[in-house]
């Protein structure tokens, strides 16, 4: 039987407010750790677009099926 490991760290949920046209946006950002980007099991490469939903108390990230 083959033991896998989970890569885990501690990320952050960040609003950087951009102004636009004289008006202020709210910009979310979630920031991912280095190590759990990088390792070889991360589903996604930069740019990627990504679906995001809310399911219960969980935010779910999934990679979009367009292609």
């Amino acid at each position: 039987m083959e033991c896998q490991f989970m890569i885990q760290g501690i990320g952050k949920f960040i609003n950087r407010p951009t102004k636009t046209g004289g008006r202020t946006y709210d910009k979310f950002f979630i920031y991912i750790p280095t190590n759990v980007a990088k390792d070889s099991a991360f589903p996604f490469k930069p740019g990627e677009e990504v679906v995001i939903r809310i399911d219960g108390d969980r935010l779910v990230i999934e990679k979009t099926k367009r292609k």
